[in-house]
């Protein structure tokens, strides 16, 4: 089998499609119809990837993407019938890595769940592949990783596109619409707002003083960059 996907949609129907499209892509799929059941699921499979539902009876999908995040990084697609942009930013501030809002096209669902496993699945090291560092910070492109001062840090694949991004040309000013592009497959009306979540999110992870940067430093007026040698290597003062 393929992918192993954990669906958490309380809508009976609305899973039994998402599974029959999945299964026909070859994925091994399993269905939680409550927040509760999406959680425990979640945590005795741990899944490549969930689909989760906003509103489920129980515990919400937000609450059940907070729980998550506490110690899994695989890539959230959450669906929503709130089309609102402060709804979508709430979700990709806990984590989430994509956003459908409802009625979808399964097609495009489909494509979405393809892009989301191929950023996380391990590839063959490339020429490029190398280690990228600035001060203590680490990133592996090939492994999937991102180390401070030695120590791993779990990032969403969202967060993990756009801090290569920035690794990989130190010092080079990034705008919020070329940072958006490497984070793929977020709705049309989800603005540039989405990647300050995700630098404000990768900040708590990995800088000494969230409100003093040393890293991922804000450029105002044009986006961010990351800083090539940080003030004391990064390190906490």
């Amino acid at each position: 089998m393929g992918a192993r996907v954990l669906v958490a949609e309380d809508d009976q129907k609305q899973a039994e499609l998402l599974c029959r499209y999945l299964l026909n892509e070859g994925y091994e799929v399993s269905i939680a119809c409550d927040g509760p059941g999406a959680l425990a699921q979640a945590r005795a499979q741990q899944p490549d990837l969930i689909i989760l539902d906003v509103m489920m009876p129980g515990i919400d999908g937000l609450e059940v993407c907070r729980a998550l995040r506490l110690d899994y990084a695989f890539p959230v697609l959450m669906l929503t019938a709130r089309a609102a942009e402060e709804d979508l930013l709430a979700g990709l501030d806990l984590g989430a890595d994509d956003y459908m809002t409802k009625p979808y096209s399964p097609r495009e669902l489909m494509a979405r769940v393809r892009a989301l496993l191929r950023r996380t699945q391990p590839r063959a090291a490339a020429a490029d592949d190398r280690v990228l560092r600035a001060g203590d910070l680490s990133v592996d492109p090939a492994r999937h990783e991102v180390r401070i001062r030695g120590t791993h840090v779990d990032c969403t694949p969202a967060e993990f596109e756009i801090l290569a991004a920035l690794a990989a040309q130190p010092e080079r000013v990034f705008s919020r619409q070329q940072l958006l592009e490497r984070t793929r497959g977020f709705d049309h009306y989800v603005t540039e707002r989405t990647v300050d979540v995700h630098v404000m999110n990768l900040r708590k992870k990995i800088e000494p003083d969230p409100r003093q940067p040393a890293y991922l430093i804000t450029v105002f007026g044009v986006g961010y960059k990351l800083a090539s040698r940080p003030p004391g290597g990064g390190r906490a003062r």
